[in-house]
C-alpha cells in the first residue's frame, strides 16, 4: 500500500491536507504518511511537511500530536530527514512534548527524539532545550513506554561533555533500569551506563 501511494505521488497533496482537514481526517492521513515516509521521504520534505507537522506537535488533541510526532520520527530516521529537523527547529518542541500528559505522545515524541539528536546539531539543539530532566523522568518511570527510547537519547547526549558531566549524577537512574524485565532497556541501561562513566 504504501509503495503504491509513493508511485502514484501522492505524499505531496496528502502533506498539504494536513493544513485543512478536520481531526478524525488528520489521523488518516498521519497515518498513511508515517506508512509511506518509513520508506521515502524527499517528496515530503519537498513540499515542507517538516514546518506542518511541527505545528501539529501542538494540537489540541493528544492522538494528533502523538502521530505527528510518529510521522516526524519516520523522517528523522532517515539521513537526509535529520537536518531538516534540526533547522525547522522541532527539537526543542519534541523536547517540550516530554512531559506532556499522554503517554502515547510522550511515547512518540521520545522516539523522534532519538532519531534526532543523532547529529551534532540534533544533540546541542537537545541539550539546549534542557532534554536532559524530562528524559531522566521517563527513565525513572517503570511502566513508562517511552523508557527505551529515553535511556538511548541520554545516552547520544552524553556523548557531549556536558551531558556526560550532568549524567554522571544520575547513573544511579540507569542502574535500576537493570532490574526491567525488558532485555532491550536491560542492554541499553548497561551501554548508557558505559558510555556515561567512560574517561578520555
Amino acid at each position: 500500500g504504501a509503495v503504491g501511494v509513493l508511485q502514484a505521488g501522492l505524499i505531496p497533496q496528502l502533506v498539504l491536507k494536513l493544513k485543512t482537514e478536520l481531526d478524525d481526517i488528520l489521523e488518516l492521513i498521519l497515518d498513511t504518511l508515517s506508512n509511506c515516509l518509513h520508506v521515502e521521504i524527499s517528496e515530503a520534505l519537498a513540499t515542507g511537511a517538516i514546518a506542518i507537522l511541527k505545528e501539529k506537535l501542538t494540537h489540541p488533541s493528544a492522538t494528533i500530536r502523538s502521530k505527528a510526532a510518529r510521522v516526524l520520527l519516520e523522517i528523522s530516521s532517515h539521513p537526509e530527514g535529520k537536518i531538516p529537523v534540526y533547522e525547522d527547529g522541532v527539537i526543542p518542541v519534541l523536547v517540550s512534548l516530554l512531559e506532556d500528559t499522554a503517554p502515547e505522545v510522550q511515547a512518540s515524541a521520545t522516539g523522534a527524539l532519538m532519531f534526532a539528536v543523532v547529529t551534532p546539531q540534533g544533540r546541542s539543539s537537545a541539550m539546549g532545550a534542557g532534554a536532559i530532566p524530562p528524559l531522566l523522568k521517563l527513565v525513572a518511570e517503570e511502566t513508562s513506554e517511552a523508557r527505551l527510547n529515553a535511556i538511548k537519547t541520554l545516552t547520544l547526549l552524553a556523548e557531549l561533555p556536558e551531558g556526560r558531566m550532568v549524567l554522571l549524577d544520575h547513573t544511579g537512574a540507569f542502574q535500576e533500569c537493570l532490574d526491567d524485565p525488558r532485555e532491550a532497556v536491560k542492554r541499553a541501561a548497561q551501554i548508557a551506563i558505559k558510555v556515561i562513566e567512560w574517561k578520555p
